[in-house]
């Protein structure tokens, strides 16, 4: 037969950029899939570190496994060349094909019965792009920004990094040029996941919160002038906490965020119920019970799979939790009793914790995670829990079922929660104590601890501006907020890493003895160390060979 003389020069479904802006293109199909395309560069979430949490290398837990990634941030391992969670790239593709969108879905039609289509999708691509400078700005500190542009091969790209400041300043601004663009609360179910315009509030508030916080607000470690001013602001100016509680009050005055309510119940929905008043913006995923068989208990199979139980709770985390009483275990007064640890506990912790009598699946006793136990076997070939806990935050309630189905689980970005614990802290800076002492109050009560006296949930009357600070560090924030990729970061931005990473953390050992009660012992698991440079993550090697005018963070 003939050989065939016509050759293709490219794959005839390749969608060229021609094709996905179709100025015939009425429904925008590609155009639109091109913008879907995008949210994907934002932060995945759940045991997105090779498996494993961001929290498992912020004291309040470990990996089950030994000698995973998470642990680099802990035992010095972390370099150039071996971030985790390195995000350099990731964010400059999303940054780069943000730009190619904006540069050009104006070439796709405006439907009359949508008029403001493309306005509100340039503002979702405008914010994505907003929120991938932040989480660059967190990381490393100031970064290029590089505005619209699209460089191309033969562009120069030995680019400089722009100042801390700039990089606040340019995420702000953006901020406010597309909140009024964006989808307007309540989003419909149809348009689930797409940005509200409260994100673009509360992404601003989160960033004010970082630059007023003592690492960056003229708190900066490093000697050198010039990386001072791109990691930080140079000096410290306690007025950066007005805009914190400026953008919070923008936020809560929308009205149309609130707590959701019904105690523990409501604390498990937020993560299990895709849409609800407290999220704000979550990552959409199908329904599944992956994250279920990732993090359960090891003693459970369920459809012949082994649940993995990857993340281990430590005992430094377990005992941050008040009594129901809002008290800590310390107290004399809380109700704490050392021979029952889990009665009567901040009802927060059965919605976090997995620990030794948890209601799973409807196996009589529950969760056994004393020695010997289904799922503390002790066995060698059994990756098991290192702790005596199991972390059980964003799984559906699956007490009493006999297996695992099908459930929600969309990580969440921003909830309405978090504005209230960064309204309380910027208050309580600005001297506002008890104004901040309200806002705690409002979580509190949500989490079902109980009134006491004078209805304070727990929280000394008269408390000092040093004393709710440290409660909100050690306690509210830590624990309404756990495993939601913030306390590693917040120990950075408080400068306490090297007093709450720099320590040998702890676990439960159980002994079940012959008349069926426990013994409860409290033993060291492993030693963690914190290295000064770890406040900034290190530049990709990759990017500082090929750009000679990327400067690198103090230490790497």
């Amino acid at each position: 037969m003939p050989s065939c003389k016509k050759v293709e020069n490219q794959p005839r479904d390749l969608n060229t950029l021609d094709l996905v802006f179709d100025s015939q293109d009425l429904n925008a199909t590609l155009a639109q899939q091109f913008l879907n395309n995008i949210y994907n560069y934002l932060p995945t979430g759940f045991n997105r570190i090779s498996g494993d949490f961001l929290d498992a290398a912020s004291g309040d837990a470990i990996s089950s496994l030994a000698n995973t990634p998470i642990s680099y941030y802990n035992n010095g391992l972390v370099s150039s060349t071996t971030n985790p969670d390195g995000y350099f790239s990731n964010s400059y593709n999303g940054i780069h094909q943000i730009n190619i969108f904006l540069a050009n879905i104006d070439k796709v039609p405006v439907p009359t019965a949508n008029p403001t289509r493309t306005i509100t999708w340039k503002a979702e691509a405008r914010f994505i792009r907003a929120f991938l400078y932040f989480e660059l700005l967190k990381r490393y500190g100031g970064v290029p920004l590089i505005g619209d542009k699209i460089n191309g091969l033969n562009d120069n790209l030995q680019l400089s990094r722009n100042t801390f400041a700039e990089c606040v300043t340019y995420i702000t601004t953006e901020c406010d040029a597309v909140k009024g663009q964006l989808n307007l609360e309540p989003i419909s179910a149809t348009n689930l996941g797409r940005i509200p315009r409260g994100a673009a509030i509360a992404l601003k508030n989160r960033l004010y919160l970082y630059a007023a916080s003592p690492l960056f607000n003229g708190g900066g470690f490093e000697s050198d002038a010039t990386l001072k001013v791109l990691t930080g602001y140079p000096n410290n100016d306690p007025t950066r906490w007005q805009n914190v509680i400026a953008s919070a009050e923008e936020l809560i005055n929308l009205g149309v965020y609130s707590l959701v309510q019904s105690g523990n119940a409501g604390y498990v929905n937020i993560f299990s119920q895709k849409q609800n008043s407290e999220v704000i913006l979550a990552k959409q995923q199908i329904n599944d019970f992956t994250l279920e068989t990732v993090n359960a208990p090891v003693g459970y199979t369920v459809n012949n799979t082994q649940s993995a139980g990857r993340t281990s709770p430590t005992q430094d985390f377990v005992e941050a939790f008040p009594t129901i009483s809002g008290l800590p275990i310390t107290d004399p007064l809380s109700g704490y009793n050392a021979a029952a640890p889990y009665s009567n506990r901040d009802p927060r912790f059965n919605a976090i914790i997995f620990y030794n009598g948890s209601a799973w699946l409807n196996r009589s006793g529950g969760v056994q995670t004393f020695d010997g136990g289904l799922d503390r076997p002790n066995i060698t070939s059994v990756n098991q829990t290192k702790t005596g806990y199991y972390l059980r935050k964003f799984l559906a309630d699956n007490s009493t079922s006999s297996s695992y189905s099908a459930q929600s689980h969309n990580f969440v970005y921003f909830r309405y929660a978090e504005i209230l614990l960064n309204y309380a802290e910027a208050l309580n800076e600005v001297g506002r104590t008890e104004d901040a002492v309200q806002q705690l109050i409002l979580i509190r009560k949500r989490a079902g601890i109980q009134a006491g006296s004078g209805s304070r949930y727990g929280i000394a009357t008269g408390v000092n501006q040093a004393g709710l600070r440290t409660l909100m560090q050690q306690v509210d924030r830590r624990i309404e907020l756990s495993f939601e990729e913030h306390r590693f970061w917040d120990l950075r931005r408080w400068k306490i890493a090297p007093t709450e990473l720099n320590k040998t953390l702890r676990g439960i050992q159980i002994t079940k003895n012959a008349n069926g009660t426990y013994t409860y012992q409290t033993v060291p698991v492993t030693t963690i160390t914190f290295q000064e440079k770890l406040y900034h993550m290190p530049i990709p090697y990759n990017e500082t060979v090929t750009d000679a005018n990327l400067k690198q963070n103090s230490g790497w």
